[in-house]
């Protein structure tokens, strides 16, 4: 069996999803695009998209509630400086891409020259970092229940406390195709798992949650025996350890930040700043620092969309350009933005492979991929030994930042008061106050083990929503703001 090279494997699929079924082929794109351009814009592009969802969750020991659905359809967009006109259709026909075309291009004037030709015809580079299966169908329907049945009563037997449990399970085959007015051709295919498991425990009348998970771009065949104990594990653990938690002091103190999903305040407090959008308008706390230093030394945040099977990563991002790896902040000094085409060329610079949308019903803008910190030289154990009076914060809740101050607000959902070095019990009620930049300054140790979380992160952004990554070492802020219940 000869296989074809991924991107032109990933294109014919794309075509044959997106095209062939409505008599579509890349003469109808370029003549979409030539539509567009006989306006003056300075960018245009054409996003085909074909989404199938399943969606399976269990309570009370029944899978109560199962979805599925299939999305398909077209976004068409022009540009012209800061403005951008934007039309979408869930009919995909030469009719309807051509009348949203001629919508668009009002945007730009009448061009009194000749048409302008779209340019030659270029394909995305060569890269495969996920399989282009469809996890919907790499388990069937009875094994999905199964799987969310095993979760329940290995919850249920972990520990008598355990009152309730809910579990979820859901995948996505996401197909797109993009046509650009400058002859890039593009496309992707994008599996996407995810599972769930909460729980809810009972003690002496109190009850607590406790919430575990993963996913990534694989099959469904993922979630295998071992994970699936892991999930178990950490969610009643969660969910016991907080029901023996106490009120969280409050005030300003030294605060511990554990590996992994923590990294989540990262991805809010300095990550959405440094968005290009943001900083092109001058509203981030961010805006012209590029070669300043905004954090301590040994600070070093990238974004990386290359990241073989995340839940962040992307073969091209959302307008056609590869994902890159981009160093946003090395040892504390600023070094980049995150970038899409429109800010990009209006900052002067370079796309950064971080042109994201929702759908194709939504309009592309800079986003975050996977987000994460470089560990540093210090044991987990001797930064926690470290904290004289301070907050040892393992996972967190949601939390929200005002991009122009920088300051943010973080619930930790599982956190332990620690004195003299000394893990003393687990608190509940914490919530973690201050300003991203000024925080960064503060860091004073960081973890030589850094990990990325398990593949569970949304972000939100004017409306839209992306699949994320996010990730750090344990790391030692000191002099942050903690609202506690104490």
């Amino acid at each position: 069996m000869i296989s074809r090279e991924p991107t032109i494997e990933r294109l014919a699929i794309a075509q044959q999803l997106l095209l062939e079924p409505f008599g579509l082929n890349e003469s109808h794109l370029t003549r979409a695009l030539a539509e567009i351009r006989a306006h003056r814009v300075d960018d245009a592009d054409l996003y085909f998209q074909y989404t199938r969802s399943e969606g399976w969750s269990l309570e009370e020991g029944i899978v109560k509630t199962g979805s599925f659905s299939i999305d398909q359809g077209v976004g068409v967009r022009a540009v012209t400086g800061e403005k951008t006109a934007f039309a979408y259709s869930d009919d995909i026909s030469e009719a309807s891409l051509l009348d949203a075309a001629r919508t668009v291009r009002t945007i730009g004037t009448a061009a009194k020259s000749a048409r302008t030709k779209v340019g030659a015809r270029k394909i995305a580079g060569s890269r495969s970092l996920y399989p282009h299966l469809d996890p919907i169908a790499s388990m069937d329907s009875t094994a999905k229940v199964a799987l969310l049945e095993r979760a329940e009563k290995l919850a249920r037997a972990k520990d008598p406390r355990v009152v309730q449990v809910m579990a979820g399970l859901a995948g996505e085959y996401d197909v797109v195709l993009i046509a650009r007015a400058d002859g890039t051709l593009a496309a992707d295919v994008r599996p996407l798992v995810r599972m769930s498991i909460t729980v809810i425990a009972e003690q002496n009348g109190r009850r607590e949650v406790g919430s575990a998970g993963g996913g990534g771009r694989f099959g469904l065949d993922y979630f295998d025996d071992a994970l699936v104990h892991q999930y178990v594990d950490d969610a009643v653990n969660a969910a016991l350890v907080n029901l023996e938690s106490r009120p969280a002091p409050a005030g300003e103190m030294t605060v511990v930040l554990g590996p992994g999903w923590p990294g989540v305040l990262l991805h809010e407090a300095v990550g959405h700043g440094l968005e290009g959008d943001f900083n092109r308008k001058g509203s981030s706390a961010f805006s012209g620092r590029i070669g300043e230093r905004v954090a301590a030394k040994g600070v070093t945040v990238l974004d990386d969309g290359t990241i073989a099977d995340r839940r962040g990563s992307l073969n091209v991002d959302d307008e056609g350009h590869a994902t890159q790896k981009n160093v946003l902040i090395e040892d504390g000094i600023l070094k980049g933005y995150l970038q899409d085409a429109m800010n990009a060329r209006l900052m002067k610079g370079k796309p950064t492979g971080n042109g994201r949308r929702e759908s194709y019903a939504h309009i592309p803008m800079p986003r975050m991929t996977n987000t994460y910190m470089l560990g540093g030289d210090k044991d987990p154990a001797e930064i926690i030994a470290s904290i004289d009076k301070g907050l040892y914060a393992t996972n967190f809740g949601g939390g929200q930042v005002d991009i122009t101050s920088g300051k943010f607000v973080f619930s930790a959902s599982e956190a332990y008061w620690v004195e003299k070095g000394k893990i003393l019990y687990p608190v509940k009620g914490a919530t973690i106050v201050g300003s991203g930049p000024e925080s960064l300054k503060k860091v004073s140790m960081i973890g030589n083990d850094m990990k990325l979380d398990t593949g569970v992160g949304t972000c939100g952004k004017e409306g839209q929503s992306v699949p994320v990554g996010v990730g750090q070492p344990t790391m030692r802020i000191d002099g942050l703001t903690v609202g506690g219940t104490a």
